[in-house]
Order: structure tokens, then C-alpha cells, then sequence
């Protein structure tokens, strides 16, 4: 198994630090609490939009920063002047949008997620119906339709979780080498490939499986405090 020092941790959020129903764990609150005390920045990198992503971050007590909207935006605290950076094409995404209302008519309920007011780089609906349709209707869309199992997210196909923690990690001078990151759904996998040491929790996707340095033996937030105990503190 690759074995690289790590100085930064990343973890994704619905799946991963959080439940079937969406219940943060207790066990990764406190491995990550446990990491941010050995001086290690947790960067929290989610689907969900700027603000619900920096109230997990306050609460949990993180201090890396930000990867939200699958990589759309990034934040960190007195970087850009305490404001978002949007690295995505909104325009694209809107009108990829417009496109599927036409289409389909009615035919399929594209309910829009609660916080959708606060997306800046994407437009998110609930997953109530197979998203391969709308990945085969957009095919000549410049777009990334990203199925968090909770939602299905349009995206800029220029921007990925895993561009976007490259960027956040130029910025705020994180070595990715030595980096470890932690995911569970299809939408992480170049969120993984980004850093040095890759790590699936055990509800991972197959996909996430198959590139992960190393999949966990434990689910969701569980598995993120064995990895943590495991790799970052050398415990078994």
C-alpha cells in the first residue's frame, strides 16, 4: 500500500461524515477534531452550497476551508477578501437547465432543492427519478450531472471536486502529495484522484473502490475515524 506523511485531510460530506439519513456521525466529529488538534487543516468539500458547508465547518471546527457545490466554489477564511470564488460557468448551467424544462414538459417533476437560492454555480433538484435520462438528454451540454444519492446537481463540466481542491490547495499552500482525501459516491472519484493518498469509506460506490488507496472496513463517519486513527495516528 502507498504510504505518503500527511499534512492536510479532506473529506466529503452526505455519505461520508454523515448517515443513511443524513446524521452527522459523532465518531468523525471527534477524529476530526482530533486531527485539527495535531495542527492537520480538515478541508470540508461537499455538493452542498458556501453557507451550509461553512456552518458544518464552524460547528465540526475545521480550518482548511472549502470545497462546495461539487467544486463550483471554494472558500477559505481571509482569502479573497472572506468572499466565494466561483470557478464555474453559471450561464452554461442555466441554460442546460431551460433545455431539460423544454423537453420534458412536465413529464418529470424537477423540484429544486431547498438552498437552491443559495447556489451560485449550480442548479440541484431532488433525485426523484433516474438521472441517466437527463445524462443522455444533455450529452451536447458542456455539462456534469452529478447523482450525491440525496440529489442530482447540474455542473459546469469544466469544474470537479478534484480541480477545485487543487485550486484551494494553491491557494492557501496545501502540498495535495500529501494530502489525504475521503469520499463515498461517483462525484468524489476526481475529488480523489487529486490527492496524494485516497481513501473510500466501506458504503463507498464500486467505482470509488477501485481507485482508493485504501477502502475502509467501517461506513460513513466510522470509517473516517479509522482512517484517521489508522493512517494519520498509527493506531490500529
Amino acid at each position: 500500500m502507498k504510504m505518503v506523511k500527511i499534512e492536510a485531510l479532506a473529506v466529503d460530506v452526505d455519505g461520508t461524515i454523515t448517515d443513511d439519513h443524513r446524521k452527522i456521525c459523532i465518531s468523525a466529529i471527534e477524529a476530526l477534531r482530533k486531527v485539527e488538534d495535531a495542527g492537520i487543516p480538515v478541508i470540508i468539500a461537499t455538493g452542498n452550497i458556501a453557507d451550509f458547508s461553512y456552518a458544518t465547518a464552524t460547528l465540526i471546527g475545521t480550518t482548511g476551508g472549502l470545497v462546495c457545490e461539487n467544486g463550483g466554489v471554494i472558500y477559505k477564511d481571509y482569502m479573497n477578501n472572506n468572499r466565494v470564488i466561483v470557478l464555474s460557468d453559471r450561464d452554461k448551467v442555466d441554460e442546460a437547465f431551460e433545455y431539460l424544462l423544454e423537453k420534458f414538459d412536465g413529464e418529470i417533476d424537477f423540484r429544486r432543492t431547498e438552498d437552491e437560492h443559495g447556489r451560485f454555480s449550480e442548479v440541484c433538484f431532488y433525485k426523484t427519478f433516474d438521472p441517466t435520462i437527463i445524462k443522455d438528454a444533455l450529452c451536447d451540454f458542456d455539462i456534469e450531472v452529478y447523482d450525491s444519492g440525496f440529489a442530482i446537481h447540474l455542473t459546469d463540466a469544466n469544474v470537479s471536486k478534484g480541480l477545485a481542491l487543487q485550486k484551494l490547495s494553491e491557494l492557501a499552500g496545501y502540498n495535495t502529495e500529501n494530502m489525504m482525501v475521503i469520499g463515498d459516491s461517483e462525484n468524489d472519484l476526481g475529488f480523489l484522484d487529486a490527492a496524494g493518498f485516497k481513501v473510500a469509506v466501506a458504503n463507498a460506490c464500486d467505482e470509488l473502490k477501485e481507485v482508493a488507496d485504501y477502502v475502509c472496513e467501517k461506513k460513513h463517519g466510522d470509517g473516517v475515524a479509522e482512517a484517521i486513527d489508522k493512517f494519520i495516528f498509527n493506531e490500529n
